[in-house]
């Protein structure tokens, strides 16, 4: 069976900005499919759970109150790289329009709810690393 990277949040674990989840139903089909490894970069990269929510403007990350976690979202991405690498994972289902697991389209950085096109911290790295890329509205492409 093929190991999948999976955003934490997906599968209900409450570790977003604000201490909740954005648990999706679908996820408990793909465990029939895949192992599961769930992964969060700003939790691995050690910010708080809740936290001040963070975008992504440029390479740069920003909370809502100006202080730049950049160097947070780096460091949990690489983290979650490693766990990547160990687990030979080669496709990740990650959290839309996040400043870490974006992929294709993200906040664009005013925390105004507007949305660019970009990835965030994590997506970017897991991609220069060959890793097939899903976004949450894309699991039944999962689905086997």
């Amino acid at each position: 069976m093929e190991n999948l990277l999976i955003s934490s949040c997906l599968l209900g674990v409450n570790c977003k900005y604000n201490g909740k989840n954005n648990y999706l139903p679908l996820t408990e089909r793909l465990k029939s499919d895949y192992h599961l490894i769930p992964v969060c970069a700003e939790i691995f990269g050690g910010l708080p759970i809740p936290r001040i929510p963070s975008e992504r403007s440029g390479s740069t990350v920003i909370n809502k109150q100006g202080e730049d976690v950049t160097e947070n979202f780096v460091r949990g991405a690489e983290e979650v790289l490693r766990l990547a690498r160990f687990f030979d994972c080669k496709t990740a289902l990650l959290k839309e329009r996040s400043p870490s697991c974006g992929y294709g389209e993200i906040y664009d950085g005013t925390f105004s709810g507007r949305t660019i096109s970009g990835n965030g911290v994590l997506s970017d790295l897991l991609r220069k690393e060959g890793i097939r890329i899903y976004r949450e509205s894309d699991i039944q492409k999962l689905l086997k």
